[in-house]
């Protein structure tokens, strides 16, 4: 419920005032001098002004002054029957919200009084957004300046508020879907609980409902104490599960279940354990298509994507590229005791053009590579990885070789591409070898002598 304040040294219009406005379902508080006002908006929090400029002795424009340095935001409506245009713009020039002369309407009143407490409600919706956007930098610096990621950033800020909403993260690896994941958790109601991950393709299918639910003693030849879940763990908190995508089918039932109630049972147990969980997952699988495929639940997938946010990948948000390349080059440089400062408009302009498949975390490990091998003070050309630094132009027209191929010959051309080929199926199976060399088609043993040869590993 909003207070409203009325300050006026006439009984009759302050009983008034309240008589329209509580109509409303506010609460309306009355002071008929100065002192009284700013003795109640000391007191209790207040909404809302109504002030008379005339005060008996006392000047209206002095209390709106008085008013506003104890609380800047206060929103104020003057009132007065003995308005001029002088004292009009005086009081709006002060930050006063709106001027009206008596006698008005109730009315009229009322939809001033609406329209205020509108606009005030709104200036404190902006107001908590960008404060949870600093602290968003703080804990869990999201670093660029691009249209897309700005918009990322307001749908962790929206959905943070609301600690029950289930979310879904989808992007490529790299990208940095376990970094909005902490995000969401440090800008919720949640953040002084713990932040539990678990990446789902890391552990064996026998193995991962144990880990989630925990098991009993005796639950089954290894199990020579009770160990509680990382449910049970993330009580209170947030879970984030990585790589959902890769689920067994299985898994997936149980933990639509668990969804649906809030409840569970270790592996062996009897009783039921309820939880206060938000889970939070992420895959970068096409999880309609796994649908279809059959190895992935309809159900499950409706039940996680409560609120969905997909994260682009970096060549789809280049305005992020050089933000990302400054924050890693500075970091590495601190920690390598480098002197890097700045990076050249020509090295700038090859990171930007490059289309980075490994994305974020690509970026990061050319960075940090740059300065364990230079020293600066500027990021140049050649201090780039060649393909970065010699990137290949399309097939040129009329016959012509394509790209630099005539100074680079077919072999470092040939090379250039399938390292590009390497790196991008690497991202898209989340560095998971077998998957890849699968992807590809060649042994698993080839795979990584060519991630040694291209230093991808």
């Amino acid at each position: 419920m909003e207070h409203i304040l009325i300050v006026d040294d006439e009984a009759f219009i302050r009983e008034n005032v309240q008589r329209i406005l509580k109509d409303d379902c506010y609460a309306v508080l009355d002071a008929a001098t100065g002192a009284e006002a700013l003795e109640r908006v000391s007191e209790q929090e207040i909404d809302l002004v109504l002030l008379d400029l005339n005060l008996g002795k006392e000047n209206g424009i002095n209390v709106l002054k008085l008013l506003k340095e104890a609380d800047p935001e206060l929103l104020v409506i003057i009132i007065t029957g003995y308005g001029t245009v002088e004292s009009a713009v005086d009081a709006l020039k002060l930050g006063a919200f709106h001027y009206m002369k008596k006698p008005f309407k109730a009315d009229a009143l009322r939809v001033i009084v609406k329209l205020a407490l509108q606009t005030g409600t709104l200036k404190r919706e902006v107001r908590a957004i960008r404060k949870g956007e600093m602290e968003l930098f703080e804990k869990v610096p999201m670093i660029g300046a691009s249209p897309e990621l700005k918009e990322i950033i307001r749908q962790v800020s929206e959905v943070a508020r609301f600690p029950e909403a289930t979310v879904l993260i989808t992007g490529e690896s790299g990208t940095g879907k376990e970094l909005v994941a902490k995000a969401i958790h440090h800008l919720s109601p949640r953040r002084e609980a713990p932040f539990i991950e678990i990446n789902c393709a890391s552990i064996p299918v026998n193995l991962l409902e144990s880990e989630l639910f925990g098991h009993e003693k005796g639950a089954f030849t290894d199990a020579s104490a009770r160990k509680p879940g990382i449910f049970e763990t993330a009580d209170k908190g947030t879970l984030f599960l990585d790589e959902i995508g890769e689920m067994d089918p299985a898994m997936q039932a149980k933990l639509l279940r668990v969804l649906e109630t809030r409840r569970f049972r270790r592996v062996g147990g009897t009783r039921d354990i309820e939880i206060d969980v938000r889970v939070v997952a992420a895959t970068n699988r096409n999880l309609k298509e796994a649908i279809r495929e059959g190895t992935f639940r309809e159900d499950l997938f409706y039940r996680l994507n409560v609120f969905p946010i997909h994260i682009p990948p970096l060549r789809e948000r280049r305005g992020d590229i050089p933000a990302l390349s400054k924050f890693f080059l500075e970091r590495y440089s601190r920690t390598f005791s480098r002197n890097f400062q700045e990076i050249s408009a020509e090295a700038l302009r090859l990171l930007e053009a490059y289309r980075w498949p490994g994305n974020i975390r690509e970026i990061k490990n050319v960075m940090e590579k740059i300065c364990i091998m230079h020293t600066g003070p500027a990021l140049l050309p050649e201090h780039l990885p060649a393909e970065i630094s010699q990137p290949l132009p399309p097939p040129g027209q009329s016959g012509e070789l394509p790209g630099n191929i005539g100074t680079i010959g077919l072999e470092r051309a040939i090379e250039k591409y399938e390292r590009d080929i390497i790196a991008t199926a690497l991202a898209k199976n989340d560095g998971n070898v077998l998957k890849t060399a699968q992807v590809l088609k060649i042994p698993r043993g080839t795979l990584r002598y060519k991630m040694a040869k291209y230093d991808l590993s």
